[in-house]
């Protein structure tokens, strides 16, 4: 009885005593990031000197090159270029849209990812207001030769902004072909965002082959009330212009740093975000804060003097945006190498305060992350739910198995400038920056030190 009683002692005290340097070694990435970090330097850089990184334009190489010497820097061991074929839209200039009138009544817009232009001429036509997809079939009668506006409102009641932007995003994905699927010659939505601002967020939309391409836009959130409003009285006509085209697919490359593992190398952890971004603006929060803070995870390990067990990359992804290439390619290779990938952690939601993590995993290894939120709280984690991870580690996921996880943070004001010309550098805090760094570096340590 003695026996046992000393061994349940003995691992209690290692258990507590392992919780301490845990702790302790947290401590020293929380002080190094907060007083020396280089995350927030690294992001005015990449988003005042090379700025929007749409896929295939000059600043895609420019950010590739600034991702190489970023990494370098922050002391990888090897930093490596993975290329892949990418979708290559251009949005070919200024969009313009007015409300036909005695006296034009001009509408702030931008055209769709991947959509195809109106031609030089523009197009005018008639308005079909929908609310939803449900409205559009009862309408479809009376969708031949119209603009079909598709007016679905985020759900303000959901007070996680991510389930409201999934409820509404096929609106702009699918709405185009489904809207030409019936005739329309034109579409606009109204902004994926609950803004009270008039800026318009692009995003990609995906054409049905079987429907012609039709030219695709969306109108800020004032803008899309003043014609809802217009729509509920009265017949509206409206001209459209914008000038989208997709040329051949080009060249772009992953940009990869990593620390080779002292004990087993072979095993990889990856923590990343996406390289591009929608050109209206700077693409600070989207996706350079999750790139500059994957960034710090090597800078941060290195400093404090921290030897890897395992392999620890940090990839800048390219083409999330627009095709999700650079996150299919890197687990295609990572297949065809036969890579043992035992975890990936992605920051892809803005670089505002850290709330927690998603993941998508076992229960029991859910569990096993849960068991460190007592060493992660004091940073800002207070959750670790099921369901998360990211766009470009999700391939990894279901090509391998791979456990995810998704940094969270506070989203009420990501949608205020996702994918609009308000995402700019000056919208980021320095130090809410930071402590995500802080949570991802951390929870990277741990996966490194006990496994998965």
């Amino acid at each position: 009885m003695r026996i046992k009683l000393f061994t349940l002692l003995l691992i209690m005290s290692v258990s507590g005593y392992a919780r301490n340097e845990d702790s302790v070694k947290i401590r020293a990435i929380a002080n190094e990031i907060l007083l020396h970090g280089k995350a927030y330097e690294n992001l005015r850089v990449l988003t005042k000197q090379i700025g929007a990184r749409l896929t295939g334009s000059p600043q895609t190489y420019k950010a590739e090159a600034w991702g190489q010497k970023a990494l370098q820097q922050a002391g990888a061991d090897r930093v490596i270029t993975q290329s892949c074929l990418v979708p290559h839209w251009i949005r070919g200039g200024k969009e313009e849209a007015w409300i036909v009138g005695k006296k034009n009544q001009p509408l702030d817009i931008l055209a769709l990812g991947n959509s195809m232009g109106t031609g030089a001429k523009g197009i005018q036509a008639p308005v079909l207001l929908v609310n939803s997809f449900e409205e559009l079939e009862q309408k479809k009668a009376s969708v031949k030769g119209k603009i079909v506006f598709y007016n679905y409102k985020f759900n303000d009641t959901y007070v996680r902004t991510f389930e409201a932007y999934r409820d509404a995003v096929g609106y702009r994905a699918q709405g185009p072909g489904q809207a030409a699927r019936y005739g329309a010659v034109g579409v606009l939505i109204r902004s994926m965002s609950h803004a009270a601002d008039n800026n318009p967020h692009t995003g990609s939309t995906r054409y049905n082959d079987s429907f012609p391409k039709i030219p695709a836009a969306a109108l800020g959130l004032q803008d899309a009330d003043r014609l809802a409003a217009l729509l509920e009285k009265e017949p509206a006509t409206v001209f459209l212009k914008t000038n989208g085209k997709m040329l051949p697919d080009t060249v772009a490359h992953n940009i990869i740093g990593e620390i080779t593992g002292s004990e087993f190398p072979e095993q990889i952890i990856t923590v990343g975000g996406h390289l591009d971004s929608w050109d209206p603006a700077e693409g600070a929060h989207d996706d350079g804060s999750g790139c500059v803070q994957s960034i710090e995870v090597i800078r941060v390990l290195k400093a404090i003097g921290y030897k890897p067990k395992r392999t620890i990359r940090a990839v800048l992804f390219a083409n999330e945006e627009n095709g999700l290439r650079g996150g299919s390619k890197y687990a295609e290779e990572a297949r065809t190498k036969k890579e043992k990938h035992i975890f990936a952690l992605e920051s892809d939601a803005g670089g505002f305060t850290p709330r927690g993590f998603g993941v998508t995993m076992s229960p029991e290894l859910l569990n096993k992350l849960r068991s460190w939120l007592p060493l992660l709280e004091p940073y800002g984690i207070t959750e670790i739910s099921n369901g998360g991870g990211g766009s470009d580690i999700g391939p990894l996921n279901r090509e391998l198995g791979t456990p995810l996880a998704g940094l969270q943070p506070d989203s009420q004001r990501y949608f205020d400038i996702h994918h609009a010309r308000s995402d700019v550098f000056e919208t980021v805090n320095k130090r809410e920056l930071e402590l995500g760094a802080v949570s991802m570096a951390a929870l990277i340590y741990l996966v490194d030190k006990y496994g998965l």
